[in-house]
């Protein structure tokens, strides 16, 4: 993420328990930032957004990614060459017989989507994330 964009961490209001997640977030958010779940391929919000802006958590708000790092990579989701270092954190993901490695957010915990090392340059890394995950601010509102 580019180095003017400033960190913002996120509603300190992150709930303690499952019980809480469910009033908060609509029964699809709590599928995938919760549950793990994926939504179906080319029907996210954000897949064609192009806009200038930031994307937040939508369990959270904490600031992800930007708009610069969007790019159309043909796979169904959301799309991203770098992500706010800060603000995710990533791990081992065994789950359906492969190995993938899990994009959540670092302030809440939610399940944003994978990352993979067939991205473009300057990183070399798609981060695909599920537009029900995300929450957009344009630039220009």
């Amino acid at each position: 993420m580019a180095d003017e964009t400033p960190v913002e961490s996120g509603r300190d209001d992150v709930p303690d328990s499952e019980d809480e997640w469910r009033e908060r977030l609509s029964e699809e958010e709590y599928e995938i930032l919760r549950a793990r779940g994926t939504e179906p391929k080319f029907s996210g919000e954000y897949l064609d957004e192009k806009d200038d802006g930031s994307y937040r958590c939508a369990g959270c708000g904490a600031v992800l990614f930007d708009s610069e790092t969007k790019y159309d990579s043909g796979s169904g989701w959301p799309a991203f060459y770098d992500a706010n270092q800060d603000a995710i954190e990533t791990r081992t993901d065994t789950r359906h017989g492969m190995r993938r490695i899990e994009v959540l957010c670092r302030n809440c915990g939610g399940h944003l989507g994978h990352v993979f090392e067939d991205g473009p340059e300057p990183t070399g890394k798609r981060y695909c994330i599920n537009s029900v995950a995300l929450d957009f601010d344009s630039d220009a509102e």
